[in-house]
Parts: structure tokens; sequence; C-alpha cells
């Protein structure tokens, strides 16, 4: 992953709230598959492993922030681990069908939660960070964002 994703995730992630940071999870484990399966058909077999394996903590990430008090959570729980038994398949065995069987489950399972993040109205989870203004200015072919730094980061005592 570039720098500039890494960066588009981390501004993300800043404006999030619980559902929101959700979807920005699922985009990066997408990401990471997406990844493996271009560095796949370069033969970067170095490449296709860390991809994997970060997908793979993406979706172990997913599995663990369920919460088993909601009856959903025991109906998630063995699609995030079919997920990633698929990736783990596709590692080893180097082959591309693990990847496209989690790539299906996943997809079909951000589609449902980006549904559920539209009711979600709630503020973003982390405070005291950067505001950021988009259309403010305009470069010759794109639309630069403005960055504006709070009065205080971190905590307050």
């Amino acid at each position: 992953m570039d720098n500039g994703t890494k960066q588009e995730f981390i501004r993300r992630i800043t404006q999030s709230n619980r559902s929101q940071l959700l979807l920005v999870t699922f985009d990066i484990c997408l990401t990471y598959v997406e990844e493996a399966e271009q560095c796949y058909g370069q033969e970067d077999w170095e490449g296709y492993r860390d991809a994997l394996r970060n997908a793979d903590q993406c979706v172990a990430r997913l599995q663990d922030t369920l919460n088993f008090q909601y009856d959903i959570s025991a109906q998630l729980y063995p699609l995030y681990s079919f997920c990633r038994g698929s990736l783990m398949s596709a590692l080893y065995q180097r082959r591309t069908e693990g990847i496209g069987h989690a790539k299906g489950v996943l997809t079909q399972l951000q589609a449902a939660f980006e549904q559920a993040a539209q009711q979600d109205t709630s503020e973003p989870l982390m405070q005291n960070t950067q505001q950021i203004y988009a259309g403010m200015t305009y470069g010759k072919k794109q639309l630069n964002e403005d960055y504006r730094e709070p009065d205080s980061r971190g905590f307050f005592a």
C-alpha cells in the first residue's frame, strides 16, 4: 500500500464514528486483497505474502471487535473465520481461488454494513484531530484539502 493510500485511510479514520470506522477497516482489508492479486500476477511472492497477512490481520480485527451480546455476531464470526481460512489457504497454496472466496464474502458484508452506517449519526470517535476543509482552494486539476490543527492535540488534564 502506498503512502498516499495510507494517508487517505488515516484521514478517514480520524473523522469516523463507529460505523464508519468499520467500513474503513473493510476498505483497508479489500485494498490488501487487491494488492495480493496484483502481486500474484507479477509473481512477487514476498509482496503477495505480506498483503495476504495484512488482509488476514484486518479480518482478525473485525472478528475481535464482535459484540456477542447481539445475535448477529454469532452469524458473523463463522463468516470471518471462513475468510481468514480462505486467505491463509491462498497464501500457503499460492492460488487465488481462496482470495476470490474471501473477497466475495467481504464485499457483501461491506455493502450490508454501508446500509447500516447510513443510519448512524453519532459524532466521530476521535476528538482534537485535524479539521479538514475541502473545496476552499483548487489546484490546476484537483481539489485541494486544507488541514487545520486544533488548539491542543492529545489529552486534556
